[in-house]
């Protein structure tokens, strides 16, 4: 029985010891969880306040109308999270772009950036960004180009390329 009472102490600890060392990697993985939870909220989501609040204004000829950023699901899979500004001409700040209103209507750009790159690879939105900027720019201002030949956008820019 001595044996028994001399070993029982030391497998107490040893089991002791074994689970210190779970409680520590629990510890760890939580604690990983937490920052990669907090690195997703603070790249990736955005108030609804802040959205609601950024509305695109149309300043005067020859101005910029920034579109609110979307996020694209690639088809290769991953994300794309994309915001575009076009550059209006004097003839598009003023055309109204059929809808009655003075200038133009940002929501033919906003389909073609979605069309246009829920196409690509991920791949392609790393390694061709450029390639891809022009295809959509000439898409745009072809889809912004009245009958007449008047053209009311003259070029994009990127204001936001995430991908993920």
């Amino acid at each position: 029985m001595s044996k028994k009472d001399t070993n029982a102490p030391a497998e107490g600890e040893e089991t002791e010891a074994k689970g210190g060392k779970k409680k520590l990697f629990i510890i760890l993985a939580v604690v990983l969880l937490a920052g990669a939870g907090a690195a997703y909220f603070f790249l990736f989501a955005s108030s609804g306040e802040a959205e609601a609040e950024a509305e695109p204004e149309l300043v005067s000829s020859g101005s910029f109308l920034p579109l609110e950023p979307v996020a694209v699901n690639l088809a290769g899979g991953g994300y794309l999270k994309i915001g575009v500004a076009l550059e209006i001409t004097a003839e598009g700040a003023a055309a109204g772009d059929g809808h009655g209103g003075g200038g133009v209507d940002g929501t033919k750009a906003a389909d073609l950036v979605i069309s246009t790159f829920s196409q690509a690879q991920p791949a392609d939105v790393v390694g061709a960004r450029e390639a891809l900027k022009e295809a959509l720019q000439e898409k745009i201002i072809e889809a912004y180009t009245t009958d007449e030949g008047v053209k009311n956008v003259m070029g994009i820019y990127y204001t936001e390329y995430v991908t993920q």
